[in-house]
């Protein structure tokens, strides 16, 4: 009952759905079946498959144990909408899944979700200035010129330079990096980045760069408190104050300074439900309908914890600034909730870790077409977020320290060839470093009058001849 580890790459929610049905049409157990007072074959029950299948998601590296009972009734429900299974009367689409004694087949033929055909995105690429190129809407040609009245003065200065003593004057135009060049080269450089740790040959299939907003980089990595918490400079898109304020009461209890009412029975939970509310009546996820295909990718590289995290690092910095904030203000409340020993249940029927996860994970992650597997991936995700979120929501200080540098650079070389004489002042070259600076004679070490003396040798007797 192996399940293949499924890795980054386009269409990965196809593919794991594809995966999982062929391992569960080839290796379901069937048997025969009676009911009311018929036998069937080749069949099982709906509690049989829900057994069944758990066991094989739970040890899934896709998938892992957090997946509970309750989300596999929802898959095998789906496989009955999709006809990977149909009742034992041949029914299927419209009825309802239930965990208990149905008697379930599977068809003659289940076909296999095809891949979806994405349209290929071209890259708008900002084209860096030439030196040589002039500014727009001028050339050296048009340049307007008064008539000049030619005197002795003048015919000197034009017969200086005819002859070479005096260089031709040439128009020289200054160029500088631009604000849009700079918001170009954190855009490229950071999906450059997250196209190389997920080992593709291009991200067309798996992110629509033209979505990709530079300034969303630039200020998720700038824009930040001390915490590392982005600070928005639009004040009407932050959190409403109630919603913080009930996220700050649960994330500090039981010292929940402000809420001044008095508590009640039952009061944690109905702050719960306040927040949960808020989250799940959000139009988009967290992580945005046109990111879920990145996010998705990411996930198969969960066995490679280290380089999953620096690519949920670089994706996270592709949202948009609130949120990003709304994410971290909820990662943060929700990894406090589960360490903190003193919370009373916040339900009857889940734990407290499994309940943040299902609260919590469709608001965070969903597709926009409704992919099958989106409960199951979005609790994946969610649980690597929970325990590893204060890594994962940090700028990436490598991508971050490899932009500033080249921007740098940049800049050095656009003095240099705007003022060549200066740079060479401020910044000399080894050579002209020589010609300053000559080399001193280096000074020779003094001699000790004891470094000249042999060491010391003990007296021998020797033995003479006289004659």
């Amino acid at each position: 009952m192996e399940h293949r580890i499924v890795g980054p790459g386009p269409y990965r929610a196809t593919r794991l759905w594809n995966e999982t049905v062929e391992l569960f049409r080839a290796r379901m157990p069937l048997r025969r079946h009676r009911c009311r007072f018929k036998s069937y074959e080749h069949c099982f029950t709906a509690s049989e498959a829900v057994d069944w299948l758990h066991e094989l998601l739970r040890n899934s590296q896709n998938f892992g144990p957090e997946v509970t009972r309750k989300q596999t009734v929802q898959l095998l429900g789906k496989f009955l909408k999709n006809h990977v299974i149909e009742d034992i009367k041949g029914k299927w689409g419209q009825e309802d899944f239930e965990d208990n004694r149905h008697l379930y087949r599977f068809p003659p033929s289940s076909p296999l979700k095809p891949y979806p055909k994405k349209p290929l995105y071209q890259r708008d690429v900002i084209k860096f200035p030439e030196w040589s190129d002039p500014p727009l809407g001028t050339s050296q040609e048009n340049i307007p010129v008064r008539p000049i009245v030619m005197n002795s003065e003048m015919w000197f200065k034009r017969h200086s330079i005819a002859i070479g003593e005096v260089p031709a004057c040439r128009l020289v135009h200054r160029r500088q990096l631009t604000e849009a060049n700079v918001e170009e080269i954190w855009k490229s450089t950071t999906l450059s980045y997250l196209q190389k740790i997920l080992g593709l040959d291009s991200l067309e299939e798996v992110l629509n760069t033209k979505l990709v907003s530079s300034k969303f980089i630039i200020h998720n990595v700038y824009s930040v408190s001390k915490q590392g918490v982005v600070i928005l400079d639009d004040k009407s898109k932050e959190l409403p104050h109630w919603v913080l304020s009930a996220m700050k009461c649960l994330a500090n209890w039981p010292n929940c300074t402000d809420w001044k009412q008095p508590m009640y029975l039952g009061f944690e939970k109905d702050v719960f439900k306040t927040i949960a509310d808020y989250y799940g009546h959000l139009k988009e996820p967290l992580l945005t309908f046109h990111l879920f295909d990145a996010f998705v990718s990411v996930l198969g590289l969960l066995p490679k914890e280290k380089m999953a995290i620096e690519a949920f690092q670089i994706c996270c910095l592709l949202l948009p600034p609130e949120n990003r904030r709304k994410l971290q203000l909820l990662m943060r409340m929700m990894a406090r909730i589960c360490l903190n020993k003193e919370m009373p249940p916040l339900s009857d029927g889940f734990g407290t870790r499994t309940l943040m996860v299902q609260t919590f994970s469709r608001c965070i992650l969903c597709s926009k077409d409704e992919v099958d597997l989106d409960e199951l991936l979005a609790a994946r995700l969610v649980t690597f977020l929970m325990d590893n979120y204060q890594e994962i929501l940090k700028v990436p200080l490598a991508l971050q320290t490899s932009i500033e540098e080249r921007v740098a650079h940049l800049r050095r070389v656009q003095f240099q060839k705007s003022y060549p004489e200066v740079y060479q002042e401020r910044f000399p070259t080894p050579e002209s470093e020589a010609l300053l600076f000559p080399e001193k004679p280096k000074a020779k070490p003094q001699l000790f009058m004891w470094a000249l003396r042999k060491p010391f040798q003990p007296f021998q007797r020797t033995r003479s001849f006289r004659m």
